[in-house]
């Protein structure tokens, strides 16, 4: 499962079906698209859209009984909350546990900060290196090092919440989420930085961010 990723999988497939291929059923097709709408939605801080369409793709994947696609919902909604800074726990996700793959017991793991040295071969590829870093700088380059937005800033948000998050993590995440628009996350990460530079004494710098946390957070 790619971190990105259920949704990504199903429009892939979707696209790939709609051109050559038997028809979509209807529900993978309402899956993909709330999944993908949630997840921008949640990053941009637009809590109550994000909440109603990650409803809706539960709705879609329980009509299916598959407990593998309700789970990958979950740990999307649970990997966009970690991107953003919000730990906590998974409440969709518990109920589901019992049914969980060992990868998806891993990957839980890892956006909860818990992630052990075996957990880290079963996690998405993109968040192999990370997990399995030897230092934290080396974690922060290999987050970096991940192309795909939300990917990185997942890989992130599991170093923040391990204790693991350098200077050069923090300011990845932030160039990151600015670039996607994602407000929300951009805060988050920006308060981060702005906790950091108080606690160094570093007016200069903390004066710089509190004028970017405002621009942000002016609608």
């Amino acid at each position: 499962m790619r971190t990105t990723t259920f949704a990504a999988a199903l429009l892939t497939a979707a696209l790939t079906a709609c051109s050559s291929g038997p028809r979509v059923p209807d529900w993978q097709l309402n899956a993909a698209g709330a999944t993908e709408r949630a997840t921008a939605a949640y990053m941009e801080g637009k809590s109550a859209v994000a909440e109603r369409e990650f409803g809706l793709a539960r709705s879609q994947v329980g009509s299916t009984a598959q407990p593998a696609l309700a789970i990958r919902i979950e740990l999307l909604r649970c990997a966009v909350q970690v991107a953003a800074l919000v730990f906590e726990e998974c409440p969709g996700f518990t109920p589901l546990q019992p049914d969980a793959s060992a990868a998806d017991q891993a990957y839980a793991r890892y956006l909860a900060g818990r992630a052990t040295p075996a957990d880290a071969a079963l996690l998405p590829e993109p968040q192999r290196a990370v997990a399995g870093a030897s230092s934290d700088m080396a974690a922060a380059s290999a987050a970096a090092a991940i192309s795909d937005p939300l990917s990185r800033m997942v890989a992130a948000g599991a170093l923040m919440r391990a204790n693991r998050a350098t200077p050069e993590l923090v300011t990845t995440a932030i160039n990151t989420a600015s670039a996607q628009g994602w407000r929300r996350a951009v805060l988050a990460w920006l308060n981060v930085q702005l906790q950091r530079a108080e606690q160094a004494g570093d007016s200069a710098e903390a004066e710089r961010l509190r004028r970017r946390i405002k621009l942000a957070s002016t609608p």
